[in-house]
């Protein structure tokens, strides 16, 4: 009995999906539940698990295919692995079995497109998770190894050292690819197409930027008291709570309580209409390997500081997998970004449509600062919000900054629950 593999229903927001790989070819046995083939939307990539256990008959669309929800992927003949023997002549197997290590959707197409077997790459994730690191360099040191046999027999071998090696590194599948490199002495070159998700990040801040009157209002926190608090608090936090207490609950907490006091800030335009949000869906920034994304937490102003610490542990769990969701990723009344974990002094974040304001951090650093008097050393990150003027007025965006700063410098009130 043949079934159908469909695309999975995609939300109204989403009009279609690119097929990025298929993980299994035509007449390979599946089982039930197996990822086939993973498709890339505009914020998520999405696995396409197998509805049976059998035999993958004809494969229907191929890489690089645009599909909409409900659209036949391929065939998948149930019959004939139910009616084929459990048991059969036993072949020497690795050491471990390719569907046995763990592969995020990066790693997974990775591996496709320099077509490797990861049974031979040493994974140094948790639970032998192979990582993008491990893949890029085993490449790296097998390119090494093919590049020690070429060079010797190359009559021009000095100008050819350091050069990519496109045959190498390219499978036959991807041999279209090979058109887009153009490689000259030693100014190389890679035309590769943009993906949807970075088409989409594109597309939307270019939108902030055009359809917003966007401003930025700065200020500077004093971090002390915080960094008190929490050296003071985290072991018995950790303890209690499984999780680890970090700053990051506590700009959530604050940016709460800065929009209770200015809900304009909470709000949204839809088209000459202000939306106010009775409720505070707080989106949190992510960089990831495929581009910015941005998680929401929900009614974040009825979760305590574990339940923000721990809901952002898991997006970052999900992040690594590949398994965000469209729901993880949907709505959002205010978003924080946080340069300073890459070093970042002082920036203007830009809108996250349809929301009217976002907050960024930055880098803690040590700054002489005048207290009572007295030129003493205190820990200071300089904070922004961008706005959208056309709803915010700059005095309420002023006041709501310095809210935030208030709560930061005086944390007590801000619960523990601990």
């Amino acid at each position: 009995m043949s079934i159908e593999v469909l695309v999975p229903l995609l939300p109204e927001s989403v009009s279609d999906a690119t097929l990025i790989t298929w993980h299994k070819q035509a007449g390979d046995t599946v089982i039930k539940n197996e990822n086939l083939v993973d498709l890339e939307t505009d914020k998520v990539v999405l696995e396409v698990p197998a509805p049976e256990s059998g035999i993958l008959v004809k494969i229907l669309k191929n890489d690089g295919a645009l599909v909409v929800g409900g659209e036949v992927l391929a065939l998948l003949e149930v019959q004939a692995v139910q009616q084929s023997p459990t048991t059969s002549t036993p072949e020497p197997e690795p050491e471990h079995e390719e569907a046995d290590i763990p592969l995020s959707p990066s790693v997974r197409r990775l591996i496709a497109e320099n077509a490797l077997d990861p049974s031979l790459i040493k994974g140094s994730g948790k639970e032998g998770r192979l990582t993008k690191v491990d893949v890029l360099d085993y490449l790296h040191k097998k390119n090494l190894q093919e590049a020690e046999l070429i060079v010797p027999n190359h009559k021009e071998a000095p100008l050819s050292i350091g050069l990519p090696k496109v045959e190498a590194e390219t499978p036959a599948a991807a041999k279209d690819k090979i058109e887009n490199t153009r490689i000259s002495n030693l100014r190389p070159e890679q035309r590769v197409p943009m993906t949807r998700l970075r088409a989409k990040v594109a597309e939307r801040l270019l939108q902030a930027q055009q359809n917003a009157a966007m401003l930025t209002t700065f200020n500077e926190v004093n971090m002390q008291n915080v960094i008190d608090l929490r050296n003071q608090y985290k072991e018995r936090f950790e303890k209690k709570h499984q999780v680890k207490l970090g700053f990051m609950s506590f700009f959530v907490k604050a940016s709460i309580e800065a929009l209770k006091r200015f809900p304009a800030i909470n709000a949204s335009i839809d088209d000459n209409d202000i939306i106010y949000h009775g409720y505070y869906d707080i989106g949190i920034a992510v960089s990831t390997e495929r581009g910015l994304i941005v998680p929401v937490l929900r009614d974040a102003d009825q979760l305590d500081f574990a339940g923000i610490e721990q809901s952002i542990v898991d997006f970052g769990a999900k992040t690594r997998s590949g398994s965000l969701t469209y729901d993880d990723l949907k709505g959002g009344t205010f978003t924080i970004t946080n340069g300073g974990i890459f070093g970042s002094m002082l920036s203007t974040p830009i809108l996250n449509p349809p929301q009217c304001a976002i907050l960024g951090m930055h880098a803690i650093k040590e700054r002489a600062v005048v207290e009572n008097g007295q030129i003493v050393i205190r820990p200071i990150m300089y904070l922004a919000l961008s706005y959208d003027h056309r709803l915010v007025d700059g005095r309420e965006a002023v006041q709501f900054l310095v809210t935030i700063k208030e709560c930061l410098e005086a944390p007590a009130h801000l619960l523990l629950n601990i």
